[in-house]
């Protein structure tokens, strides 16, 4: 067994150990789903120490032939597009369960849905063969439905069903798409996405766009793309926040990922629909800041923000160039830690208050000085100041998305809408600073406990991720640069 099969499998067997733990045995429960998370982030640490940033192929391939008459197989493999998502995975799914100790009901249940989870989401980003990486994708939703069902808010039922229905459905499309594919790929072998890539070369044109509009709808549901979206804020306000730091920062990133494979493979399809993608990425960013300055409801809030730096992650990938595309692999890790870090610390404050509306709260400065810091730093990256990781992404997709549309006079246009919608970020996170942190301390705030040992390590791990790759993104940058480079010459053979 390979090492991308040993942690693919870690947290299924985390699974099935826990279902042989008695109910009643709650740290244990605890332990065990705690120690295997961290193996498989321990193991991701070292897949990232071995792993070779310089060679854009894929890299600890694995492959076993599953139905040779379909051309299936169990596929795995690693380039730098998936690489920086696994290390996301593990790590946010091992800060998701040092947030769990306040889950109090079902904890066995609990931390067994999470396990499966983790298990769906790396299956995802290790999958080299769209039959295994659809089977996983589908895994993701049976642990989800139940982590918002089971443990969420008082609408938890309308959101966890909100969410699958949606999710099943992009899933249709996503699948219609694969099989349409399939049909021009007899000779080449099976539904192994480098084999696709050649069948998608001999399909007419009309069905080349059709296709990737499958792909589109199946993916943007998940990230999401504008009018996509209608399952996002409901799901993320009512879900336990440690579920909302993995819907957030690592399950959004699932439809990204598969839309850039996606249009990879598809990029004549993609040319001709750029104009699509452009205007629906520069409105998901308007749309989803201006809801997000309206909202008084912290949780809320955030959920309305991810469809705006969501937003710059879709216009990166409509540039079809190597500068945008980097911006948004590199928004996806920002967002990532960004969205994680507001989710935990939003959550964190809640416990504490039972109340998530902004009007509440004044001058927790003077009783929660850690917290105020790591939630203003938070805030600051989330509007793209310098010196923070999504400013670092914002300027990539910037300079992609201006190189592209200034030859066809359309660069200052871009540019206007993109600033409007960082001043719009600006105004929401300057707004949130000054409502929690200014003014007088309200009598209700005076005997709130600032963040403990665990919460302090959990937060400070993703604030440290946050401000150090905005101080030293380098190494972010080289980890995808070469492949990201074979992306952009595979499509510029193609659109050229």
């Amino acid at each position: 067994m390979g090492i991308l099969s040993i942690l693919l499998w870690t947290p299924a067997a985390g699974v099935l150990l826990l279902t042989l733990t008695p109910g009643q045995n709650i740290q244990l429960i605890r332990y065990i789903a705690n120690l295997f998370t961290t193996i498989a982030f321990l193991l991701v640490c070292w897949l990232l120490s071995i792993y070779n940033a310089h060679d854009a192929d894929l890299q600890f391939n694995e492959y076993f032939p599953l139905n040779p008459k379909l051309g299936s197989a169990y596929a795995l493999g690693i380039d730098g597009l998936s690489m920086p998502m696994l290390v996301l995975a593990t790590l946010l799914t091992s800060i998701a369960l040092l947030a769990s100790f306040t889950v109090s009901s079902s904890v066995k249940g609990y931390h067994i849905c999470i396990l499966l989870l983790e298990f769906g989401m790396l299956g995802v980003f290790l999958a080299q063969d769209w039959a295994l990486f659809y089977i996983f994708w589908e895994v993701t939703l049976i642990p989800l439905f139940f982590l918002i069902g089971r443990w969420g808010g008082k609408r938890r039922h309308t959101a966890s069903l909100n969410f699958v229905l949606y999710t099943m459905g992009g899933s249709i499309f996503m699948l219609i798409s694969l099989l349409a594919i399939s049909q021009y790929d007899l000779e080449h072998g099976g539904s192994l996405m480098s084999s696709m890539h050649q069948a998608a070369q001999d399909m007419p044109r009309v069905e080349q766009v059709l296709v990737l509009l499958g792909f589109v709808i199946g993916f943007g549901v998940k990230m999401p793309i504008f009018p996509l979206h209608g399952w996002l804020p409901l799901a993320h306000v009512e879900a336990p926040s440690p579920v909302s730091i993995l819907l957030s920062g690592i399950l959004l990133k699932m439809g990204a990922y598969g839309l850039i494979r996606a249009v990879v493979m598809l990029p004549e399809a993609a040319k001709l629909l750029q104009p699509v993608l452009v205007f629906l990425g520069l409105f998901g960013m308007l749309y989803g800041g201006l809801l997000a300055w309206r909202q008084s409801d912290l949780k809320a809030m955030v959920a309305y923000s991810s469809i705006s730096h969501m937003g710059i992650v879709l216009l990166g990938i409509a540039t079809l160039n190597e500068a945008g595309i980097t911006g948004a692999v590199l928004q996806m890790s920002a967002h990532g830690l960004i969205a994680g870090a507001l989710f935990l610390l939003v959550g964190l404050l809640y416990e504490r208050t039972h109340t998530r509306n902004i009007q509440d709260y004044s001058s927790l400065i003077r009783v929660m000085p850690r917290f105020t810091l790591f939630m203003t730093l938070t805030l600051l990256a989330a509007m793209g100041l310098p010196g923070s990781v999504g400013f670092v992404a914002e300027l990539h997709t910037l300079i992609g998305g201006f190189s592209v549309f200034s030859s066809v006079g359309m660069g200052l246009g871009l540019m206007a809408f993109f600033s409007i919608s960082i001043l719009i970020g600006a105004a929401y996170a300057l707004r949130t600073i000054s409502l929690l942190f200014t003014g007088p301390v309200k009598s209700s705030m005076l005997q709130l406990e600032d963040l403990r040992s665990p919460e302090l390590l959990a937060a400070g791990i993703l604030v440290a991720g946050i401000v150090l790759f905005g101080l030293l993104p380098a190494p972010l940058l080289d980890l995808s640069a070469a492949t990201i480079s074979q992306m952009n010459g595979l499509i510029s053979q193609r659109i050229l």
